[in-house]
């Protein structure tokens, strides 16, 4: 039975996307929930499953094309074709080798794309446990496998080769390479710009002693961790909790400007923002003003490990109020964060830094980071800015501030 394989429905923000790789061939077994064809858009890159077991009949859409929301991109022919080539294989081989293998039915059922990265990370497939239909061993599988296996194991299977050595270039060679930009990327590009020359971007500068908040951290880490069943006590989940209290206290700020509308939002939908090999990401806490300290950490994990792998959908970088960015974990000890349009600001996070500050007249070594809020000066007044700024500073010295809401 021929079936007809489409695009995803793409949300309204999202208008098209482009066929990034197709995983299969044109007649190549594929087996059901086997990845097919990767589908890059603006936000996220989408996968595209086989309906069932079966091969692809023909590609409509090649590498590069460019698809709409539910548009036919290939023909998909239902049906066992994987077995007949496998009979036919075990038919082949030697009666010796023949009888080593296991009989049929004893095997365990492994898809492909399972295989294939267990072989990449010289793990046994057959080794796993499955979960999918049968105990079949998926792609998930192996990668769960694999997040929990210890680093010495790991290490212990990898093979013993010497790395390739890198090739040497011949004095006066000038090498360049011209590779085509993703979507997402000119995506960002294009965000970035629009923010620069549509908006009055403006930055204000302060900072902050991290002391209290890490000796609080320090004190209730483990007890924490305990607490909420291996949730991690970090640093972003005191600036979500002091940005969502700011944001209350001064509404502009949470503030986006339509037209010649000013809207005001009910609600504190704090972006978070994520670095990935493909480029950068905003996930959004919703109603952050609601959430628990472990919730936000918990929440703020999972957008990682799933912003890593590319599985976070584009429901759940929509919207957004306000927007938090940490360049201080790749070293950044000063930076002007770039606005995420509608919105009116943005706070950005730097590297703690000890330094040498006067308090009470004598000099004490402490943990300072900048803190830099950009913000829209169509909608935004220095006085606003500045005030919330110092509101997020305040907080975080003294966090009992934030349970008091004072």
């Amino acid at each position: 039975m021929s079936i007809e394989i489409k695009a995803p429905t793409f949300p309204e923000s999202v208008q098209d996307g482009t066929i990034a790789t197709w995983h299969k061939k044109p007649g190549e077994p594929v087996s059901r929930d086997e990845l097919i064809v990767d589908i890059e858009t603006d936000k996220v890159v989408l996968e595209v499953v086989a309906p069932a077991d079966g091969s692809l009949a023909e590609v409509l859409k090649n590498e590069g094309d460019t698809v709409l929301s539910n548009e036919v991109i290939a023909t998909f022919v239902e049906g066992s074709v994987a077995a007949p080539a496998a009979e036919k294989s075990r038919a082949d081989l030697p009666a010796a080798e023949s009888e080593s293998k296991p009989a049929a039915g004893t095997e365990k059922l492994v898809n492909p794309a399972a295989r294939k990265m267990a072989s990449e990370n010289n793990v046994n497939a057959a080794e796993i446990s499955g979960t999918g239909k049968d105990g079949r061993v998926t792609k998930e599988d192996v990668a769960n496998h694999l997040k929990n296996q210890p680093a010495s194991a790991a290490a212990a299977k990898a093979p013993a080769s010497a790395p390739s050595p890198a090739p040497v270039l011949a004095a006066g060679d000038r090498v360049e390479k011209r590779v085509p930009m993703t979507r997402l990327r000119k995506r960002i590009a294009e965000r970035l710009l629009e923010a620069t020359n549509t908006t009055a971007m403006l930055t204000t500068f302060n900072e902050v002693n991290m002391a209290p908040i890490m000796e609080l951290r320090s004190k209730y880490k483990d007890q924490f961790e305990k607490s909420h069943k291996g949730t991690r006590l970090g640093f972003m989940g005191f600036f979500v909790k002091a940005a969502a209290e700011a944001l209350r206290r001064f509404p502009a700020v949470n503030a986006s400007i339509d037209n010649n509308d000013i809207v005001y939002h009910g609600y504190q939908d704090i972006g978070v923002a994520v670095s990935t090999d493909k480029g950068l990401v905003v996930p959004v806490l919703r109603n952050a003003e609601n959430m628990s300290l472990a919730d936000i950490e918990n929440t703020i994990r999972d957008f990682g490990l799933r912003a890593r792998d590319g599985k976070l959908s584009i429901e759940e970088m929509s919207g957004g109020t306000f927007t938090i960015t940490n360049g201080g974990v790749f070293g950044s000890l000063l930076s002007t964060p770039i606005l995420n349009l509608p919105q009116s600001a943005i706070l950005g996070m730097h590297k703690i830094q000890e330094r040498p500050m006067a308090v009470n007249g004598q000099v004490q070594i402490l943990p300072m980071m900048y803190l830099a809020l950009s913000y829209d000066h169509r909608l935004l007044d220095g006085k606003e800015a500045v005030q919330f700024l110092v509101t997020i500073k305040d907080l975080l010295e003294d966090p009992a501030r934030i349970l008091l809401e004072i």
